[in-house]
């Protein structure tokens, strides 16, 4: 079996990646990704030691190169994780999330198509639905709540969504999507949520909350959400979107000070900030169809979960730090540039 993950340098996709690796030694991983700000190819290293892996710098919406790696390696699977993802970034500069996220997903498909790729499937976010009330805990989002974008990021990844449902009717692309809730764990850019308040926190600089850090986010440990994906590429039902929850569900504020309280740190270095524009309150996953489907279920408590995280950015402090410095973006020259 061969297999393409798209944004295998990227948080979620590189923790595929090693879960592939780990559960299918015989499988061969194909990572292609573009190397943007949070493609870190360090996060690859130990993948690289893998004679059943390799990397192909490359963009998405590069027709040509995709086309010729689909032809050179034929695929049976990808997995596409590859996508601008934040949001703030996505208010500040629209275009290139578009761009990425839209008609990156189409070039792909058009390649999944011409060379009988197996199963295409669309990582996406429950972003898409947009947010629930705080005062009703009892709604969650369900495969069938109603696209409800807030953010120009939300909106792209909704948008192809939609395109690859397209694909299947029109095209018959054996296609699957699914859309998680917050992921968190080893790898995480440290612009996010978790990995800026720990790098901040560990400084002993100030730790920005948006507004009165009461929205609300279901964090899912990264690993159940790679398990999760593993399942529906084996296993899924060609056309069927399947919602991933952790039934972890969490202020932002909480996050702050348990990682806080776990590192020992006041919570005196906590500063509130104004509120991002358009701030979604609360999302909340039903995953009762992935798991009387195919049988997943999320094994990692939050608690568990977020001192098993914090652990892992104390014990790799370089990773980190050469993210924060800028020196992960001088990792690919020094591991290829004279190839």
């Amino acid at each position: 079996m061969k297999i393409l993950v798209t944004g295998g340098a990227g948080f979620i996709g590189s923790n595929f990646v090693y879960y592939m690796i780990n559960k299918y030694p015989d499988y061969k991983i194909v990572c292609l990704d573009a190397l943007t700000y949070a493609g870190n190819l360090e996060t690859l290293e130990n993948a690289m030691k893998n004679d059943n892996f390799s990397f192909v710098k490359g963009d998405i919406t590069d027709r040509a190169l995709v086309f010729d790696l689909f032809e050179k390696e034929a695929f049976d699977i990808v997995v596409n994780f590859a996508a601008e993802s934040h949001v703030d970034r996505s208010i500040d500069n629209p275009e290139i999330f578009l761009k990425t996220n839209i008609l990156g997903t189409q070039v792909l498909m058009d390649a999944s198509l011409k060379f009988g790729v197996k199963r295409y499937h669309q990582v996406s976010t429950d972003e898409v639905y947009g947010d629930l009330p705080l005062d009703k805990p009892e709604l969650m989002f369900t495969e069938e709540t109603p696209i409800h974008t807030s953010s120009p990021y939300s909106a792209s990844k909704a948008s192809a969504d939609l395109l690859v449902q397209a694909y299947v009717r029109t095209f018959g692309l054996p296609a699957t999507i699914s859309r998680c809730s917050n992921n968190y764990g080893p790898y995480h850019f440290p612009e996010k949520l978790i990995p800026l308040m720990i790098a901040n926190a560990l400084n002993d600089k100030s730790l920005p909350v948006y507004g009165e850090g009461l929205n609300v986010r279901d964090w899912l440990y990264v690993e159940d959400h790679c398990e999760a994906i593993d399942l529906i590429i084996h296993n899924g039902r060609v056309g069927e979107v399947y919602n991933i929850g952790g039934h972890n569900e969490k202020t932002n504020i909480y996050i702050v000070k348990t990682i806080l309280e776990i590192l020992g740190k006041p919570e005196s270095l906590i500063t509130y900030v104004s509120d991002r524009k358009g701030h979604d309150m609360r999302y909340a996953i039903d995953p009762t169809k992935i798991t009387g489907e195919l049988g997943w279920t999320p094994k990692t408590m939050f608690d568990d979960g977020i001192r098993k995280t914090v652990d892992w950015y104390l014990n790799n402090r370089s990773w980190w730090e050469n993210i924060i410095s800028g020196e992960y973006q001088d990792y690919y020259n020094k591991m290829y540039g004279d190839r």
